[in-house]
């Protein structure tokens, strides 16, 4: 297998130098600039929400302005092709779309700032919309540098350390909750828009990835241009994959569906508990923080050691385990029991850590870099659809079956992955089995020593 062929030729001191590359800096900033958007819409936008008396079915619906990440395949073609009037010359392809989705999140979180749900839900829906949307645009954008960036045996090192920036954003956001208490949720949202505005500013000393960029060339008619944009990355996909599409695809979709439908609950079942907001965010960016790292950490060297295969197996498990440790919150909890609220958090963040950094990795590895903005938003769209347009309605089941069953219902979508992951660990295809190599993304050299 290949997998035990590269633990064979590394060595520990190899993994933890990988790890001080510029490359890997640029990808923890990047990281903690795609998660900080996504956060303040789906955990602390909820929590505004509900803190201003808003119905849990209202904020179930609210979570629909977050399917511009199962959509952003739609545009993700533009993103690979079209140009940034100005930027692209001073920033280049990859770097100049980022600064000019971040440049939205910012613009958005200040509208929001200056919004009141009492007063009417259309001014919040439309700058919610916008700081989705701008966020996806983004996620496209991020996800194709990080890509470009490193050849295949360090996708997994860099989901890592994107992981690890996603995860110190979820920690940003509980920042921003505690700001919430000590003053205002105006004030709030305009320090996450400052951290964001901060982010953009060390883009321009970010390297621009040279990998795919004469292969995104467009030349020829109309018609040429339409099919190299956006055919031939689908006929590349379906070409590596074959019949495999097909459980491949289901794998993505329900693979992450348990964090997904619990995640829009999480901070209301907080709100209804009475928790002090304060002390959550303190909880969260302390401890949880610690557990995020962690779950990072073991989720990198399980990748490395034992294939992303294994390590995706063992995800499945964890979150099992950390979304029912939500249901024993919600039936024993009261708004003085913060040890439990401290395990219930450490868990999941410990789980979230883990799983995260081996389904980026494995969805990296399908991904050729000619076409990276476009195969990868496809991948993360395909996994995001089912789960996303489910928890919508997440908030109408808490109603009807109560927190309790609620998450052991969520708890029980790893069961259906874990049947089709062993399909996928049955296959003889190396690219199912996340093995594939694309030589052109092999040749990109961050500046670690080769193992």
């Amino acid at each position: 297998m290949a997998d035990a062929a590269v633990t064979e030729q590394r060595t520990w001191r190899d993994t933890v130098r990988v790890y001080f590359t510029p490359v890997m800096l640029s990808m923890l900033i990047l990281g903690f600039a795609s998660g900080l958007p996504l956060y303040m819409v789906f955990q602390k936008l909820s929590y505004w929400l509900r803190d201003s008396g808003i119905d849990r079915t209202t904020i179930g619906f609210f979570y629909w302005v977050t399917l511009s990440y199962t959509l952003k395949f739609l545009w993700a073609p533009i993103i690979d092709r079209v140009q940034v009037p100005f930027l692209h010359k001073l920033l280049g392809a990859r770097r100049s779309w980022i600064v000019t989705a971040i440049t939205g999140t910012v613009i958005a979180l200040v509208i929001i700032s200056q919004t009141d749900p009492t007063q009417g839900l259309i001014p919040v829906a439309i700058a919610a919309i916008l700081l989705s949307y701008s966020s996806a645009t983004l996620d496209v954008a991020i996800d194709a540098w990080r890509i470009e960036s490193a050849p295949n045996r360090m996708q997994a090192n860099m989901a890592a350390a994107y992981s690890l920036g996603y995860r110190v954003a979820y920690m940003t956001s509980g920042l921003g909750l505690a700001i919430s208490e000590w003053s205002n949720w105006t004030w709030s949202f305009l320090a996450m828009a400052a951290a964001m505005a901060l982010s953009a500013v060390l883009v321009f000393f970010m390297k621009e990835p040279a990998a795919g960029a004469g292969k995104r060339a467009l030349e020829g008619s109309f018609g040429m241009k339409v099919v190299r944009a956006v055919w031939e990355p689908l006929r590349q996909f379906f070409a590596l994959l074959h019949w495999w599409v097909i459980p491949v695809i289901l794998f993505l979709m329900l693979y992450r569906m348990s964090d997904f439908t619990m995640g829009v609950m999480a901070s209301p079942l907080y709100s209804d508990i009475g928790f002090d907001r304060a002390i959550l965010g303190g909880i969260q960016g302390g401890p949880g923080l610690i557990a995020t790292i962690s779950g990072l950490f073991l989720g990198g060297v399980a990748a490395y050691r034992f294939g992303l295969m294994k390590s995706l197996a063992v995800g499945l498990v964890i979150t099992l385990v950390t979304n029912g440790a939500y249901a024993w919150l919600a039936a024993t909890a009261g708004p003085e029991d913060y040890w439990k609220l401290t395990i219930a958090i450490v868990g999941d963040n410990l789980a979230g850590g883990f799983v995260t950094t081996a389904f980026i990795a494995y969805m990296s590895s399908l991904v050729d870099p000619a076409n990276a903005a476009t195969q990868y938003a496809l991948l993360s769209s395909f996994y995001a659809l089912f789960a996303k347009f489910l928890s919508g309605f997440s908030g109408m089941l808490a109603d009807a079956v109560g927190w309790v069953n609620f998450f052991i219902i969520t708890a029980a979508w790893t069961l259906p992955a874990a049947g089709l992951l062993v399909i996928l660990m049955m296959s003889r295809s190396k690219a199912v089995r996340g093995e594939h190599k694309f030589a052109e993304r092999e040749l990109a050299d961050p500046g670690a020593k080769p193992a």
